[in-house]
């Protein structure tokens, strides 16, 4: 599976796309976000190792080099010396290490070029993550803000509905109930308290004409 895949198979803006479809987007970014977690450090693997391939090849390349002019300098050497068997051994040395030094200088493009195009595609994972991270907390935040309109909306609606509307009227008409019972009440208390009051003062009035008829009564005697 190419550690690339997800960069692939999935572009960027589509990702934000099917994130604000989910059901639940913060919870479908956050595993967006860990399956490019887990993609970037496949691909810092990959990279470390072909940065390794692209320097081992560099050391061999550049060895090569320095013994292609090492047998050059020797075969100057010798034919100073008019040595020629030591000169053509020298120049024959040189001639097989400038083979090799071809070979690996190819091999160290080739590779070098392929490092090249994983650090730019990793420096791109890199990016993507940051740009990730920060549109999570633009989305969290957009999800918490429609999720508390929505309840705001949902409890303004039940505000406003027949049910509620109707159920206050029915709490208005018992009160104007309770308010009528409680006058009600009043009234026969007050009638209860007046009539005991002119019993009291019929009684009272009683005793004294009493006492008067009484007191006349003596002075008709005399």
């Amino acid at each position: 599976m190419s550690i690339f895949k997800r960069l692939r198979d999935l572009t960027l803006s589509n990702v934000y796309s099917l994130i604000e479809k989910a059901e639940d987007p913060i919870k479908m970014t956050d595993q967006y976000l860990r399956d490019m977690q887990e993609d970037l450090e496949d691909a810092e693997k990959a990279v470390a190792a072909q940065i390794a391939i692209e320097k081992k090849f560099k050391v061999l390349y550049e060895e090569q080099e320095a013994l292609v002019k090492k047998r050059e300098e020797q075969a100057h050497m010798a034919a100073q010396a008019q040595n020629l068997d030591l000169a053509r051994r020298a120049l024959e040395e040189k001639k097989s290490c400038e083979q090799k030094m071809n070979e690996y200088k190819a091999t160290y493009d080739q590779n070098k070029l392929a490092a090249d195009n994983l650090r730019k595609k990793l420096d791109e994972m890199r990016k993507d993550l940051v740009e990730m991270k920060n549109k999570r907390e633009t989305l969290v935040a957009r999800y918490n803000a429609a999720k508390a309109q929505t309840e705001i909306n949902k409890a303004m609606s039940g505000l406003g509905s027949d049910t509620a509307s109707s159920g206050l009227k029915r709490m208005e008409e018992k009160m104007l109930q309770m308010e009528a019972q409680a006058e009600a009440s009043n009234e026969m208390t007050a009638k209860g308290a007046s009539l005991d009051d002119e019993f009291e003062k019929l009684g009272s009035g009683k005793a004294v004409d009493d006492e008067l008829a009484a007191l006349m009564k003596q002075y008709e005697q005399k």
